[in-house]
């Protein structure tokens, strides 16, 4: 079992600490890399022929929807008219076959293992994700985050104790299990100071501690926190890795990848890293703008791109040298970035399967990304979320407009799809005839 946090960048580096030639040889080179840019061109809508006929149908429909910016950016208040006006059952009954089914793997533990081994068959991984997540500015006190501590550890149950595949992991947010608030003013303070690593250690085994610059019971809560969080860690510390996550929208990701593998280095832990675009720019920005601090946000497209391959390259060329000790998931729906990942992988000699390197992508998007790297022999992972319709609902609404971006330049997918709708009509017409 892996898992997977996500919060800002900064805190996890300390999280993380309990866890886990010639010219004949640049011929062949160029060589490897024409037929590695030959098969993973993701052209070939071969990919969806595992999907059924209503499957292709549904995402093709939610595709061209999710297309208009107007209905992804009030997805939210329209879902909650929509559920007024329904009824909970009513508006159940409209979205469950619909929305749902397209990102999300089931409600019980009966529906999340028929759609995993389906998965499994396809060479995916799993990737479950708890939908569970508090919002700055609504913090839900300490029995609400021991409660999705317990949710998080059915999780680990669930994942450990079925064969959907190999290594499964999951995905969780720290801010389930802690204030964000304090998650925002530790970021803080460890831009302005230097903290003794081995206070957060002492903590996770569950010493009290004092932490300079906290108030008594922010200090308090925080140990709550790190508590809960080593012991979703320790419940299946078997081969367990702790992966963070970096957002490369941020201008300091960079530097911040490098002071973790600094650290990593020096104190001798393992280094598992998910390495993202990001998701919340607009929400750093307005909280950079309301505290009158410089926007901490690449200014474009391109210096974003550069950051993340940077990253990637980086954390490659250790990986090369140190397999054993260093991971990373290249989480994108970006070809350009799976091409370039699959390319050092193989200058680098790192093996497809050797567990070092993988990929991610949302359930129910990039599906024609996803199938190909699979058939190709890559790891690939899903993050999966699952739960009824009302729990997750403010997840579906929150991916929605993060990846905005991400759903409005489908058009490749859906041209994709609608191959291999053509191709089976033709099929089913030659089969009548």
């Amino acid at each position: 079992m892996m898992l997977c946090s996500i919060l800002r960048p900064s805190l996890p580096h300390l999280l993380s600490l309990r866890c886990l030639g010639t010219v004949a040889s640049r011929s062949a080179a160029v060589k490897e890399a024409d037929i590695l840019s030959a098969t993973l061109s993701f052209e070939d809508p071969r990919a969806f022929r595992v999907k059924s006929w209503g499957e292709l149908l549904r995402a093709l429909a939610i595709f061209r929807l999710c297309s208009f910016s107007i209905l992804v950016n009030n997805c939210g208040k329209l879902m909650s008219v929509t559920r007024t006006l329904l009824g909970s059952r009513g508006f159940s009954f409209l979205l469950k076959p619909t929305v749902y089914a397209q990102f999300v793997a089931g409600e019980n533990e009966s529906e999340i293992s028929e759609s995993m081994k389906k998965m499994s068959s396809l060479g995916l991984r799993p990737m479950l994700a708890v939908p569970i997540e508090e919002v700055l500015g609504e913090s839900t006190g300490e029995k609400q985050y021991d409660k999705n501590m317990e949710t998080m550890l059915e999780c680990v149950k669930m994942s450990s104790s079925n064969t959907w595949s190999v290594d499964p992991m999951m995905q969780l947010k720290i801010t389930a299990l802690l204030s964000s608030e304090l998650c925002v003013k530790l970021t803080t303070l460890m831009s302005q100071r230097s903290y003794n690593l081995s206070l957060l250690v002492k903590a996770m085994d569950g010493q009290h501690v004092s932490f300079p610059g906290l108030k008594e019971n922010e200090a308090a809560h925080f140990l709550c926190g790190l508590q809960r969080l080593n012991t979703i860690a320790e419940f299946n510390k078997d081969g367990a890795w702790i992966w963070n996550t970096y957002q490369c929208y941020l201008k300091e990701s960079r530097s911040l990848l490098l002071e973790a593998l600094r650290l990593s280095e020096t104190e001798g832990f393992c280094l598992g890293v998910k390495l993202v675009r990001g998701a919340y720019m607009d929400k750093e920005r307005k909280q950079a703008e309301r505290e009158g601090q410089e926007d901490p946000v690449h200014g474009s497209w391109e210096d974003t791109n550069n950051s993340y391959n940077g990253s990637l390259d980086l954390m490659l060329d250790v990986i090369s040298e140190k397999p054993e000790s260093y991971r990373i998931i290249v989480a994108t729906h970006n070809e350009e970035s799976v091409r370039r990942a699959a390319k050092r992988m193989e200058e680098l000699n790192i093996n497809k399967d050797g567990g070092s390197v993988c990929f991610g992508q949302l359930l129910g998007m990039c599906d024609h990304v996803s199938l190909t790297l699979a058939q190709e022999g890559y790891i690939v992972y899903k993050s999966v979320p699952y739960g009824s319709v009302d729990d997750t609902l403010p997840y579906l609404v929150r991916r929605a407009q993060e990846n905005r971006t991400v759903l409005q330049g489908i058009r490749k997918e859906r041209d994709l799809l609608r191959q291999e709708l053509k191709h089976r009509l033709k099929l089913s017409l030659k089969g009548a005839s």
